[in-house]
């Protein structure tokens, strides 16, 4: 077994990895967000109602009251108002991750973050590979204090 570092990492393909990694968040967060934010609307226009029937006052006086239509809007419209924000918050989470990951190889590329690769070859038998990782596991052990 031979260990090493990489030289030279795929920019594009880190970059492709870092986009599907933030979508894939994003998409999940942005549909959270969307159902808390239509559920947010119902309690907004429920409480409206129940706050003008106790006092006895107008709509447009209360608070929020000129923006009632659009609460009610993002209320009755649930279905799409959660995957459409889902899929604007995946894009935004794509192209950070996006930048991310060509941010992540250049650095790799550079030298600034090394990566260890184990690289084992088709003829070496168990035996052989097992005794080159304990030997490294032995070398890696720190030595107490009095030996």
């Amino acid at each position: 077994m031979v260990n090493d570092f990489f030289v030279r990492l795929s920019i594009r393909s880190a970059m492709f990895a870092g986009a599907i990694t933030g979508f894939t968040f994003g998409l999940f967060a942005g549909a959270t967000l969307g159902a808390i934010i239509s559920w947010f609307a119902g309690a907004i226009i429920d409480w409206q109602s129940q706050l003008g029937y106790s006092l006895g006052i107008a709509q447009q006086l209360l608070p929020l009251g000129d923006q009632i239509n659009y609460l009610e809007t993002i209320s009755d419209r649930w279905f799409l108002v959660i995957p459409g924000v889902g899929v604007v918050m995946g894009l935004l989470g794509a192209f950070i991750g996006l930048l991310a990951g060509g941010l992540w190889a250049a650095l790799v590329n550079l030298g600034v973050l090394p990566i260890e690769v184990s690289v084992l070859h088709r003829g070496e038998n168990d035996a052989e590979r097992r005794a080159a990782t304990r030997r490294a596991r032995d070398d890696r052990r720190r030595k107490a204090v009095g030996e």
